[in-house]
């Protein structure tokens, strides 16, 4: 069936009682039976004869590493494997599950492919079986074999066939337990593919008269082989592609001419190759004569034969995008691409938003639905395409055991297309639409073996699925699962990092007699968007407390150590300690609770009876100071250590002018920090605002300040900011 390499021979696979010939089997001695390198290659093409496969491919388990990694593979080039030469264990391919749950994998077709391992059926959606066995023995796991059939195979692995597989994955393990004993390394080996094909008539037809037949056909004649290179073209063929034969010969059929090198045409020699099934294509040649393109396959390549399309011109000139056939559906380019973007989708909308603006174009539906379900019931996560928002909105909220497409297939994972609105009534005849849609394909989202969802494709006209598309629209959705199930924690997360965040930094300022207050928070755009930042003002006797402070860190330990500073601050400033005693106190207690987190802060008594204020620091950016007259100065204060660095440090108080009029700046440093920025020159920009906007009303002055300090896209540490201005007396 295949080709053997030169210098081995093509005899049957050796017994565990046999031992085959090689140039570099180790010498018997008296300690040791004679044991030879294991012939992979050899083996694999005698497994694939006795099942009659037409590919496969043997890996080897690294010694060092849980990954499989491609020996030696059979009937196919190489690149169609190229994703999965090296793969991990706990990878989900047949190759990896087979070895990992030391079991036989069975795939009996091009849909079970999509539904079980969909990264596979997207890069190969053709139809194929494909068998992936363990080569172990009961102590030790040395590899995996894979064997494929064309699409015609039976559903179902036939007894006799997993006899034979199995037997022989058993009798590699034990030949590479032997070679493992010895210390015998492997030999690297070819892989077995055919031989590249003759570049001469004769070679490749047989016989002069008969390439003489051939060059009289009227139409174009091509072999390929198992890479696609040109073997061999009549002179009809050459007429027709507008290439000559020189540049033809050795090169690929869409390397070698223009207008066919585009994806489309290389996967319909993949699917011809994979499924070994006739196959067929039209394309045009510019400027405006379709052709016809005819595959016949076999395991050493692909005839080839070409015609002018009658009567397909004009069908294609006015046929609609949302009528391309199934094998335009999408291309390896566009699944690229759509892998690149839903990787960078964050939260639920914007997947929808992806979806509908590259997915459903490129299958041509024109309405598109995804729902999910939250306590049992289904709930529209988004949907586009559909002029009135209530003929979608009437699910959310009904009942998963209702009859319904959606929370069918929601429940089950299996997918389901209706080609026509009387197939959905046939079926659901209790369902009312009130859109115009006339077909739908129901899309099972599924990610970590669950469903998470179901996208609903919906089509403004009767719509036929062939098998391919289907494939390929469930290999989809199991892309656009991933996401969602990413979205999906994403949104739940900052739902609970916002209320969280809420619930710990006060939701207004008091109103305090001789000052006027306003605070922001900003968040950081990485991570759970929580942090340690917080700021608080605290009505005392006669006076008010201001604090200011980061605890490092922007997760929930960080937010939980926050809130314990923020209440201490608090309970130190009821008791009525001077602000140097509130910093220390602080300190010991951050030291206490054992946190190996440690915090910034600044805590200032205001009396503006008497225009001042005292405060005291704590490894925090220094405070701004406008005065009346709109100078503003940096507060160069004396202070201490973070927080939770040192007991027995000290934090000495400084004393302040606040005249009224003047204005005080308190914020976090990610207002002045960011990569590549001096801090020195960040204070002097936030000197300069502050002289220019500082006379506007506290609220728009706060709303300025974290604005040009705070990029939406790329913000990476979180923003708090307190303004205090001194009031004259009334």
């Amino acid at each position: 069936m295949v080709g053997v390499s030169e210098g081995q021979s093509s005899a049957r696979p050796p017994t565990d009682d046999e031992t085959p010939a090689d140039a570099e089997t180790q010498a018997p001695t008296p300690a040791q039976a004679p044991v030879g390198r294991p012939l992979l290659s050899l083996t694999l093409a005698a497994m694939m004869d006795e099942v009659h496969a037409h590919s496969g491919a043997v890996y080897l388990l690294s010694p060092d590493h849980p990954v499989l990694e491609m020996a030696v593979m059979a009937g196919l080039p190489r690149a169609f494997a190229a994703p999965w030469e090296r793969v991990g264990l706990s990878a989900p391919i047949p190759v990896a599950d087979a070895v990992r749950e030391r079991r036989l994998v069975w795939v009996g077709g091009e849909e079970e492919m999509a539904r079980h391992y969909p990264r596979i059926a997207m890069v190969l959606p053709y139809p194929f079986a494909l068998a992936a066995l363990p080569v172990a023995t009961a102590a030790r796991a040395y590899g995996a074999v894979f064997v494929t059939w064309p699409g015609a195979h039976p559903p179902d692995l036939s007894d006799w066939e997993r006899d034979h597989l199995t037997a022989a994955c058993d009798r590699l393990a034990v030949r590479l337990e032997r070679a493992a004993e010895q210390s015998l390394p492997l030999a690297p080996e070819p892989d077995l593919l055919a031989a590249p094909l003759v570049g001469g008539m004769a070679g490749t037809l047989g016989s002069v008269e008969a390439a003489r037949l051939v060059s009289r056909l009227p139409y174009g004649l091509c072999s390929l082989d198992v890479h696609g290179r040109v073997g061999f073209a009549n002179a009809a063929a050459t007429e027709l592609l507008g290439v000559p034969t020189g540049r033809l010969l050795g090169a690929q059929l869409w390397a070698s001419v223009p207008w066919l090198n585009d994806p489309v045409y290389e996967d319909r020699y993949r699917a011809a190759m994979f499924s070994q099934h006739v196959t067929s294509f039209v394309a045009l040649r510019p400027p405006g004569e379709w052709l016809s393109f005819r595959l016949y396959p076999s395991t050493n390549g692909l005839s080839v034969r070409i015609s002018r399309a009658r009567g397909v011109t004009e069908m294609h000139r006015s046929a609609p995008a949302s009528g391309r056939a199934g094998t335009r559906l999408v291309t390896i380019s566009q699944v690229l691409s759509l892998a690149g973007a839903l990787t960078e989708t964050v939260g639920v909308q914007d997947v929808v938003q992806l979806v509908a603006d590259e997915v459903a174009p490129v299958v041509g539906s024109q309405g598109l639905v995804v729902l999910g379900s939250r306590a049992g019931r289904l709930r529209v996560l988004g949907h586009r395409g559909y002029p009135d928002p209530g003929v979608v909105e009437r699910y959310d909220g009904m009942p998963l055991s209702e009859p319904t497409p959606g929370s069918q297939v929601l429940r089950t994972g299996v997918p389901a297309f209706f080609e026509n609105r009387a197939e959905l009534e046939r079926l659901y005849p209790s369902l009312v639409y009130l859109s115009e849609f006339a077909a739908w394909a129901y899309l099972p989202l599924i990610a970590s073996g669950r469903p998470v969802g179901t996208c609903v494709l919906s089509y403004t006209a009767a719509h036929h699925f062939a098998t391919e598309e289907r494939a390929v629209l469930t290999s989809l959705a199991g892309l656009i699962a991933q996401a969602l199930e990413r979205a999906l924690l994403y949104d739940a997360k900052h739902r609970l990092a916002h209320g969280l965040q809420e619930a710990l930094l006060p939701h207004t300022l008091p109103s305090l007699p001789g000052i006027e207050a306003a605070a922001r928070y900003l968040p950081a755009t990485h991570g759970m968007e929580i942090g340690g930042d917080f700021y608080d003002l605290v009505p005392t006797q006669g006076m008010a407390a201001a604090v200011i402070g980061d605890v490092q860190g922007h997760n929930v330990t960080a937010a939980g150590l926050m809130g314990q500073v923020r209440t201490a601050v608090r309970a130190y400033t009821a008791v009525g300690q001077e602000p140097e005693e509130v910093m220390r106190s602080t300190n010991r207690l951050m030291l206490d609770l054992g946190s190996e987190l440690f915090a910034s802060c600044l805590y200032l008594r205001l009396d503006p009876a008497h225009g001042r204020a005292v405060m005291s620091r704590a490894g925090h950016p220094p405070p701004l100071l406008r005065r009346p007259d709109g100078r503003v100065r940096v507060l160069d204060l004396a202070g201490g250590p973070l927080l939770g660095i040192d007991g027995s440090a000290a934090y000495p108080s400084t004393e302040v002018n606040l005249a009224p009029g003047s204005l005080l700046v308190l914020y976090t440093d990610g207002l002045v920090e960011s990569p590549g920025t001096d801090f020195e020159d960040a204070l002097a920009d936030l000197g300069r605002r502050l002289t220019d906007l500082g006379d506007l009303p506290l609220d728009e002055l706060a709303d300025a300040l974290v604005r040009h300090g705070g990029d939406a896209e790329g913000r990476l540490d979180d923003i708090a900011v307190l303004l205090l201005r001194a009031l004259p007396d009334d």
